[in-house]
């Protein structure tokens, strides 16, 4: 079942913004949890520029067979043009929590 489970990662803006759209992708059972770090320093390139401010780090627990609708989601509630979602695979865990998630995020 660990190869069903993704950890998904995107920035935000803020925490009110990654708060509120954790919140309707745990909700409408896109996600089954969200972890909220509230500040994290992104330097990066955007548009020929080199940028750097704080950001919001969201981690998303979901499964492979949601991972589609997830992203597509994501990408319709994210303020960002190109928002950070990065995908990965869950090598081991604890079963009854990689049990969970899987019961938790369902595939649309």
């Amino acid at each position: 079942m660990a190869d069903e489970v993704l950890l998904a990662l995107s920035t935000f803006p803020d925490v009110e913004t990654a708060r509120r759209i954790a919140r309707e992708l745990v909700t409408e059972n896109f996600a089954a949890c969200a972890n909220i770090v509230p500040a994290v320093e992104s330097i990066y390139r955007w548009q020929g520029n080199i940028e750097q401010g704080g950001e919001t780090l969201v981690l998303f627990k979901i499964t492979t067979a949601c991972s589609a609708a997830f992203q597509e989601k994501l990408k319709s509630l994210h303020p960002y043009d190109v928002p950070e979602i990065i995908c990965l695979r869950v090598a081991e865990g604890s079963p009854e929590y990689l049990r969970w998630v899987a019961e938790n995020c369902a595939s649309s």
